[in-house]
């Protein structure tokens, strides 16, 4: 599983075909990839590193804090392009990428263990597999890969 973490001072989702939107104010948005392979494990791995990651900063301007103690929001976007290889040719092949049916419950799973973190409130969606428009206003720019291999 891939977590691509960005500290944000504002994240947007509109689907216009679903009349969907969602926003947040500072806090994270995660660009989620699920592997063909992964499990509960990796699910469980990457919501609590990614909940607690301390990026922001105390009141010494040193990165210390996480998103509980920032009183911060999450905006998890499904992304399964996060396993896109392009070892050979231009074009990505996503042959690593979890399919639909197999990467749902996990993404699932994803959202409500950060829902049980940090809060439901503070935490929202797009919709998976549905063509997004996301706007992503980095702060910092703060940008970190949270990634399930490595636990």
């Amino acid at each position: 599983m891939r977590a691509l973490v960005q500290r944000v001072s504002r994240g947007i989702v509109n689907i216009e075909e679903e009349n969907y939107s969602a926003e947040i104010g500072k806090g994270f948005v995660i660009l989620l990839g699920i592997k063909s392979n992964d499990d509960s494990k990796d699910v469980e791995y990457c919501a609590s590193k990614c909940a607690n990651l301390r990026v922001f900063e105390d009141e010494a301007g040193k990165m210390n804090l996480s998103l509980n103690e920032v009183d911060g929001e999450v905006l998890i976007i499904s992304q399964f392009t996060l396993y896109g290889n392009t070892s050979k040719g231009n074009r990505p092949n996503f042959m690593d990428a979890a399919r639909p049916e197999y990467a749902i419950p996990l993404y699932e799973e994803f959202v409500m263990r950060m829902k049980n973190i940090l809060g439901e409130p503070k935490v929202k969606t797009g919709i998976f597999s549905a063509m997004m428009e996301v706007t992503i206003v980095n702060d910092g720019p703060v940008t970190i890969m949270v990634e399930s291999d490595s636990r």
